[in-house]
């Protein structure tokens, strides 16, 4: 498959300070890919980068097989054929929306016209050309973006914290509409968010940002369930974390057969492992007799949180069961693709494949 981002060995400093630092991406025609990380950990900036408004100090950047940016050179912003739409949209305010979907297209009035036209039906705002960006939804006013920058056919889509100003009762339906609409239109969108959820929901490949590096980047199924360090574990999902050995008989029964036989195989070679349980991998029960206890609950509406004591480990779960704090509880632990690290190196355990 052809490229149509690739960046290597990208550094950059802010006010002197390290924000990106050796950052490699290779980003594939026609992929949504997902930056996803904590405000400030460089994603904006990596963005910024890719566009051409940020110096760089060291790297190279090549869009679509073009290399825009070297030690010895620094394309312009105008001549990269990004796209660029920014977390307010920047949307004129003094245009109409014919008029701000149109206002980068060089071509003769007629095609001009056509093209404005044909951007307005693809993102659904036939009949409002008239209007002025005031007189739009948050909604509206990101597909005249999203149209605005199609316009033009630009070789890369970059959006920051695009569904950030939509209300959360419309976005997943906007997200999912947008996806058909670039995917449809074999558009290639780099975007950035700290919404998990809606990097999910959007992106067909996720890249976890941490102190200007890219942690692991893969499918959201990849990172969820092979998380490459605890940061990303914890930052793809909650969980628990106990000290496990490989024959240890919880861990033993919550694998499959073929899972449980790689761990017997290999449990002479690791010590000091951590076994991370997110909540969906266990139930509870009421028990007078368990040796849990609720310390905390908080009703998510779908269902409770709930955090458990046992032995002095706390356990994060999840029931629609409602229960009352100082409960007492049984917890078991339901069959999972385990995940484990290395309790002395913070790393996964690389002998094993989870």
């Amino acid at each position: 498959m052809s490229l149509a981002l690739s960046v290597k060995g990208l550094s950059c400093r802010y006010n002197g300070q390290p924000v990106l630092r050796d950052l490699t991406l290779s980003v594939t025609k026609g992929d949504i890919v997902c930056l996803l990380g904590a405000s400030g950990c460089g994603k904006t900036t990596l963005l910024k980068a890719v566009a051409g408004l940020l110096p760089l100090e060291m790297g190279t950047i090549s869009i679509n097989g073009r290399q825009v940016v070297d030690e010895n050179s620094d394309l312009a912003p105008e001549l990269r054929n990004v796209g660029m739409i920014f977390q307010d949209y920047a949307l004129f305010p003094h245009l109409t929306v014919a008029e701000n979907v149109g206002f980068g297209l060089k071509t003769k009035d007629k095609e001009k016209q056509a093209r404005i036209h044909e951007m307005l039906s693809l993102v659904k705002l036939e009949g409002l050309e008239k209007r002025y960006p005031h007189q739009l939804s948050g909604g509206q006013q990101q597909r005249v973006a999203i149209a605005r920058a199609l316009a033009c056919k630009p070789d890369l889509l970059l959006l920051d914290e695009p569904f950030s100003n939509i209300d959360a009762q419309v976005r997943y339906l906007l997200i999912k509409e947008i996806r058909k609409i670039f995917k449809e239109q074999g558009v290639t969108a780099v975007f950035v968010t700290h919404n998990r959820e809606e990097a999910f929901a959007f992106a067909d490949k996720l890249a976890v940002m941490n102190h200007g590096e890219i942690e692991q980047y893969g499918t959201a199924e990849t990172l969820y369930y092979r998380p490459s360090s605890r940061f990303v574990a914890d930052f793809m999902g909650l969980g628990s974390y106990v000290c496990a050995a490989l024959n240890n008989d919880a861990l033993m029964q919550a694998c499959n057969d073929a899972s449980r036989a790689l761990l017997k195989k290999n449990a002479g070679k690791m010590e000091g492992l951590e076994w991370f349980i997110r909540p969906q991998h266990l139930s509870i029960y009421l028990d007078e007799d368990g040796e849990g206890e609720i310390k905390d609950s908080q009703f998510m509406g779908d269902n409770s949180r709930y955090l458990v004591d046992v032995k002095g480990h706390s356990f994060m779960v999840y029931s629609n069961q409602l229960l009352e704090a100082g409960a007492k509880v049984r917890l078991e632990i339901l069959p999972h693709q385990p995940i484990l690290f290395s309790s002395i190196l913070n790393e996964p355990s690389s002998s094993l494949p989870y």
